[in-house]
């Protein structure tokens, strides 16, 4: 089973559907997430969320998750969960222009969970910050909006996305499939 970690995003049931497709899925609440319940799954995805973590105390949401720099299985974190990761990590998320529409990137480094995609990919943002790469991790991908639309940890099976593949059609299943993949190993 893998986790889907809802932190808010009207997306997460888009996120629930596609990881259906591969395997058995489960969405449990931000906060009700326990290492215990963690260690029952095969992977962990963080949904979006509708709060600025740039205009939020992130405090409790990173004290919440402060077991997950020891985590073993796949993690993916998308938009909110993408920053979350890196914060938790020491990365220091900013502002940016608002992104709420399709962009190009561009893909420079292998990276399991964009597998099967060409080099140059669209997909499809709904954010206004970012976050830099955290440290143990490297850059995957860039858009012209955003330098860390995809990075992936050093050692750990962990990644973050910025955009959004819930909603980007056949590309952003790919991701959900690929990493289901990883989860399923």
């Amino acid at each position: 089973m893998i986790l889907v970690i809802d932190c808010g995003s009207s997306k997460t049931p888009y996120i629930a559907d596609l990881v259906d497709a591969n395997c058995e899925v489960e969405i449990v609440p931000f906060f009700d997430l326990t290492e215990e319940k963690a260690n029952t799954a095969k992977g962990l995805i963080f949904s979006g969320a509708p709060i600025l973590v740039t205009e939020n105390d992130m405090s409790n949401y990173l004290e919440h998750l402060n077991w997950l720099k020891e985590y073993k299985k796949p993690v993916l974190g998308i938009c909110f969960g993408h920053q979350l990761l890196g914060m938790l990590f020491g990365a220091i998320p900013s502002r940016m222009k608002e992104d709420r529409d399709w962009q190009e990137i561009e893909k420079f480094v292998d990276c399991p969970i964009l597998e099967s995609l060409p080099d140059i990919f669209e997909m499809m943002e709904d954010h206004c910050e970012n976050i830099p790469v955290a440290p143990g991790f490297e850059l995957v991908a860039s858009s012209d909006a955003c330098v860390n639309e995809v990075m992936q940890h050093k050692t750990l099976p962990f990644f973050g996305v910025q955009f959004h593949p819930e909603v980007s059609g056949n590309h952003g299943a790919f991701v959900i499939d690929n990493f289901c993949g990883l989860c399923l190993k």
